[in-house]
């Protein structure tokens, strides 16, 4: 779980979906990083990642991380975005019995937890079928 201080720091590639690729090879990273780890270059550029992909594997989370013990159970896969890059992300708004490898899916902002009582709403990316 992020302290409040990282995820402000990270909210640019959270709320954004922003990456970098490098000016050499263009290899996109998300999040970014700050050397290429392909070429070793340090020229990298602001970039967006695609919003839509293929599922490539999925799991069903039946005993979470208390921050999502309200949210159980849920999927998580890792999507194949149409540029390459490959996220991990918890799949909502349909039933496990419809997800299938190789489904399409988008990107869409969503809150993901709340940290404690009163703590910060964390908000992040979730997939949804395209």
């Amino acid at each position: 779980m992020p302290t409040p201080s990282r995820y402000w720091r990270e909210i640019p590639q959270r709320y954004r979906f922003e990456a970098n690729q490098c000016t050499k090879c263009q290899a996109k990273f998300f999040p970014p990083r700050l050397i290429c780890p392909e070429c070793k270059n340090k020229e990298l550029e602001e970039t967006k990642i695609e919003e839509k992909g293929k599922l490539l594997t999925y799991t069903i989370i039946r005993v979470p991380p208390h921050q999502y013990v309200d949210q159980a159970p849920f999927a998580v896969g890792i999507v194949e975005l149409d540029d390459g890059v490959k996220l991990t992300g918890q799949i909502v708004d349909c039933d496990f019995d419809d997800l299938k490898i190789g489904m399409r899916l988008k990107l869409e902002f969503r809150k993901v937890y709340q940290e404690g009582d009163s703590g910060i709403l964390c908000y992040g990316y979730k997939f949804v079928p395209d």
